[in-house]
């Protein structure tokens, strides 16, 4: 009887066990079945995601319909410039900031014979070639100004509104650092005999490094040199704060630029150069140039070189490189050109009466004529809309 007993009780357990087995089998494809039904809604809405960029990214646009505008006056003696997502205007007798309704921002007035501007993101500085006095801006006004003791010959802005300036003296260049207030922060000087005479002059957004192109002769052989300056820690035990520079022969280097604030180019007759460093700047690619350059172009991550067409069909040749030297592509096209923007993922290339728009792979995206003579195209927060100024009015488009 007892037997019976303990052989219930084992079938019983045996049972038992089979129950909580096939439980915690349950449970496990159930939870593997919520896994793979989840993993396939995710994998469908990246695809439906995936499908929708690629569609976007390669839309072709057929118009450019006007939104909204609004009227202005543009006198013939004006200059204008994109300024982050505004529209500065300037001429001899001041400078002022517009928004897309035509709304006065700022104005700034002065006296200028030769006014030159450089612009740094939301930050503007205006000087007079030859004259003494530097007016720093930015989207929401002035920022401040700078009263030189020397004749003013070139200058360049960063984005906190230090301004890095060429000054003649006789048979020295000197190259001072103001901020925006006209405090001097630093200088050095510059003689042909020691370092060459100061061809091009940029500052890094941060305003931490300068970089300055020199012409000078050599045992009668005509040099350029690239020398880069750093004005934070790392430059204050060096000599005129100088941590880095290259020298190339029989080559004028005309233009320097920043990218960003470890990123930066420069452009001579046979070939571009990229250098990169927060601190101390080194060359990191070069590209030989065969064909002249006619026109340089750069924005974000990417300088363009314009070339005469080699082929009857084709004006022009853009060659777009990387900041970090790589040729990423090169565009054919047919039309004279006033400006080219090279906004986030397209490169707009425009003049007074038509407008084309590429994307990456030089896909043209969208190809017309203005209805007005256009003056300027400032691309907005949406990809498809811009502000075209015209000589009456302000228009806010929108690709479609």
């Amino acid at each position: 009887m007892a037997n019976v007993r303990d052989y219930l009780k084992k079938r019983k357990a045996r049972q038992n066990e089979k129950t909580r087995v096939s439980y915690r089998e349950k449970i496990k494809s159930h939870k593997f079945t919520i896994f793979y039904r989840t993993t396939l809604v995710l994998i469908l809405i990246a695809a439906v995601i995936a499908a929708v960029y690629i569609q976007w990214k390669n839309k072709i646009y057929t118009q450019m319909a006007i939104l909204s505008s609004t009227e202005i006056h543009i006198t013939q003696d004006t200059s204008l410039l994109p300024f982050s997502g505004y529209l500065l205007t300037y001429s001899k007798d001041g400078a002022g900031c517009m928004d897309i309704r035509g709304n006065a921002v700022w104005n700034q007035t002065f006296e200028m014979q030769n006014p030159m501007v450089d612009i740094c993101e939301n930050v503007v500085a205006i000087g007079d070639y030859n004259g003494r006095n530097i007016y720093i801006m930015n989207t929401g006004g002035s920022m401040g100004s700078i009263t030189t003791n020397k004749p003013l010959r070139d200058f360049c802005v960063a984005a906190n509104g230090v301004v890095a300036v060429v000054l003649d003296d006789t048979d020295t260049t000197w190259i001072y650092l103001y901020d925006a207030e006209g405090t001097e922060l630093a200088y050095f000087r510059t003689t042909m005999k020691e370092s060459g005479y100061p061809v091009s002059v940029s500052i890094s957004p941060n305003a931490q490094l300068v970089c300055v192109s020199y012409l000078y002769v050599d045992s009668g052989q005509m040099k350029s040199s690239v020398a880069f300056y750093n004005f934070g820690d790392v430059g204050q035990n060096s000599t005129n704060n100088y941590v880095s520079g290259y020298d190339y022969l029989d080559v004028v280097v005309p233009l320097t630029g920043f990218l960003d604030n470890k990123s930066v180019f420069a452009v001579s007759d046979d070939r571009i150069m990229f250098y990169s460093g927060a601190q101390k700047p080194v060359s990191a690619a070069e590209n030989l140039i065969s064909d002249s350059v006619q026109s340089i172009f750069f924005g974000d991550e990417y300088v363009g070189l314009v070339f005469v067409g080699t082929d009857s069909s084709n004006r022009y040749r853009l060659d777009v490189y990387h900041k970090s030297g790589e040729l990423k592509q090169s565009i054919n096209f047919d039309i004279e050109y006033s400006d080219i923007l090279f906004r986030e993922d397209q490169i707009i290339i425009y003049n007074e009466s038509e407008c084309r728009i590429y994307g990456n792979g030089g896909t043209e995206k969208y190809s017309g004529r203005f209805d007005k003579t256009a003056l300027v195209l400032i691309p907005q927060n949406n990809a498809r809309r811009y502000m075209i100024v015209t000589p009456d009015s302000i228009d806010t488009v929108e690709l479609q």
